[in-house]
């Protein structure tokens, strides 16, 4: 099952999160791979409790999981996108399945307003995308349309450093 695909049943009921457990939350976003030391001393907790809260924080589904940050460019992936696809009605999970196995597909929301799925992808270059969206895409046969907006430059607002934290 990917990331954002949990079933409620399969999860304890949500727990209220604290200002320590928000805390942990924007260090690991910010440097995943930091230590139990490390969290525990900045958010002034023994290293037991903050141990304790990360698993709890994993256990109920808060913490997805932990994962690289890629300067997609550097990775030979020059081109990005995000399309904007029309889907026929209750096509979904089916849509969804086949966007996963795209190659260079990162991120799909479901969403609403005058598009159902907006997808972003990392190519290459831009003939690839071409290939991407023309071949695979629109070959989708529950897809009815689609739009791609070229991406020039992007920043993650919601993250720390680019730099790579030194391994210790």
């Amino acid at each position: 099952m990917a990331a954002g695909d949990e079933e409620p049943g399969r999860l304890p009921p949500a727990r209220p999160l604290d200002a320590i457990d928000h805390d942990i939350l924007r260090l690991l976003q910010t440097d995943g791979r930091a230590s139990i030391r490390s969290v525990a001393d900045r958010v002034h907790v023994s290293r037991a409790n903050a141990y304790a809260r990360i698993n709890r924080l994993i256990d109920d589904g808060v913490i997805r999981g932990f994962s690289a940050r890629v300067n997609h460019e550097r990775a030979g992936q020059g081109a990005s996108a995000y399309i904007t696809l029309k889907i026929v009605q209750n096509s979904w999970r089916t849509v969804r399945e086949q966007l996963q196995a795209l190659p260079g597909a990162t991120h799909i929301a479901l969403v609403s307003g005058d598009f159902d799925v907006l997808l972003l992808v990392h190519t290459q270059d831009n003939r690839s995308l071409r290939e991407l969206v023309l071949t695979r895409i629109q070959a989708i046969p529950e897809v009815l349309s689609t739009r791609t907006l070229l991406v020039f430059e992007e920043t993650d607002l919601a993250l720390g450093p680019t730099r790579p934290t030194e391994l210790t």
